[in-house]
């Protein structure tokens, strides 16, 4: 039977989650998750640089099947927030089409809504979700990586019936 594997990433200056799910059409069968960190003390262009080409890396080594990125948006009162998440969600895409592999961006209300039912939940709700999910022990830190998982999963839920 044929193995379906999803990358998630969360982008994040300081930490990008990156998570990996691997399953059949019936079962998940494997997952993985940790983070990209850059150094504050470091310019701008060198922590997207790090991040970028840690991702290619990384894309390189898992070759998988599918990649989403969460899709990025800004607040009325935080800009500059929107404004960086935005350069990092850009060199993400710009990673993953190097690498020759489909990606796709998802809002994160939406991976809310999937993996646990409520597209307001909060980090909290989205990381008990998700370890539910992946029948997990103890909790997914940081973050970042449990965000990053729950995006692996709802694309594996998307793709998995192509298998």
């Amino acid at each position: 039977m044929s193995i379906l594997k999803v990358v998630g990433i969360d982008p994040g200056l300081a930490g990008t989650g990156i998570g990996v799910v691997e399953g059949n059409k019936n079962n998940i069968c494997g997952y993985s998750f940790g983070s990209i960190a850059t150094d504050a003390k470091d310019p701008t262009p060198r922590r997207l640089h790090t991040i970028y080409s840690k991702t290619i890396a990384f894309l390189q080594q898992q070759k998988p099947d599918y990649v989403v990125i969460e899709d990025i948006y800004s607040l009325e009162k935080y800009p500059g927030s929107g404004i960086m998440l935005g350069k990092i969600s850009g060199v993400l895409l710009l990673a993953a089409y190097e690498t020759g592999l489909d990606v796709e961006e998802i809002p994160v209300r939406e991976v809310k809504k999937i993996v646990s039912g409520n597209g307001s939940a909060d980090k909290h709700q989205v990381e008990r979700a998700v370890r539910n999910l992946l029948n997990h022990n103890g909790m997914i830190r940081p973050f970042h990586a449990s965000d990053a998982l729950g995006l692996a999963l709802t694309g594996y839920y998307r793709h998995k019936r192509t298998l």
